[in-house]
């Protein structure tokens, strides 16, 4: 049973499960939930990051198998893909359930980010749309943040727009370690067709709209300290590209990129939080 549940800890993809989910919590503090609000988005958001990542390996399982993924416990046998699937049901079922303490609108606004993240695993991994579910189902989660609150506004259109933006980069970025393998098993998603090089120019495209929109959004002149932030993101996506070329000349997976989005993420929010602007 042990061995069971540590497989499926490690086959949620657990790094962006936690990146996710601490993003959120992070943005329902700066928003002003109280503790429990902050709880009951926090549980939300990491059942739909499970569901989601759980469904990604059960689905997944035979062409991680033919690219010698190691460290899919899924693909390797170390779990079966049917435990999988079925605590990825379960999770996708607690994440409503879970949202609906909050309000009837956060509830939609959580289901809709969860749904779509699931096409994304299947059906649209494969289209010229596969960046969609990136942008709706990110675009979603500060939506649902804000109307968590008891009484809360319709949630801010720079806010959305940032975190949909951001979310389209994470796409570009998280599949760029993945193209080699992806072709072989004909996966063939936007970034695919754009190849290596579209796809790193989109990821910093996108990265830094994302932080733009959150700097120059809210009302008032921008900060200094927003101002750098917009520099991280000009930054850190080229130092992440270089760490990625020097993981495969090592021999090892290149992950970074995807990193350096959840790095960028974690500043924006932050830099939201302490200048008071989630809302």
């Amino acid at each position: 049973m042990s061995s069971t549940v540590l497989g499926l800890v490690r086959a949620s993809h657990p790094e962006p499960a936690a990146a996710v989910t601490t993003v959120a919590g992070l943005l329902a503090w700066g928003a002003g939930h109280r503790p429990a609000g902050v709880a009951a988005v926090v549980l939300t958001v990491l059942a739909s990051q499970l569901a989601v990542g759980w469904a990604n390996d059960a689905l997944d399982a035979g062409r991680d198998a033919t690219v010698g993924r190691t460290g899919k416990p899924v693909a390797t046998g170390a779990v079966s893909r049917r435990a999988a699937a079925l605590a990825a049901a379960a999770a996708a079922l607690a994440t409503p359930a879970l949202a609906l303490t909050t309000s009837r609108p956060a509830a939609l606004c959580a289901t809709v980010g969860l749904v779509s993240a699931l096409l994304y695993d299947w059906p649209l991994k494969s289209t010229p749309v596969s960046v969609l579910p990136y942008a709706v189902s990110f675009g979603s989660l500060p939506a649902f943040v804000v109307l968590a609150l008891p009484g809360a506004p319709a949630p801010p259109v720079w806010l959305v727009a940032a975190a949909a933006c951001l979310g389209a980069g994470a796409h570009f970025a998280n599949v760029l370690p993945d193209l080699a393998d992806d072709a072989r098993t004909g996966v063939r998603g936007l970034p695919h067709r754009l190849g290596a090089a579209g796809s790193r120019v989109a990821a910093a495209g996108l990265l830094l709209a994302a932080t733009a929109a959150l700097v120059l959004g809210p009302p008032g002149p921008p900060s200094g300290v927003g101002l750098a932030a917009v520099a991280a993101a000009v930054v850190v996506p080229p130092l992440s590209w270089y760490g990625g070329r020097s993981a495969v000349r090592a021999g090892r997976r290149p992950v970074a990129a995807f990193r350096a989005v959840m790095l960028v993420a974690l500043i924006d929010v932050i830099l939201l939080v302490a200048n008071g602007r989630v809302i």
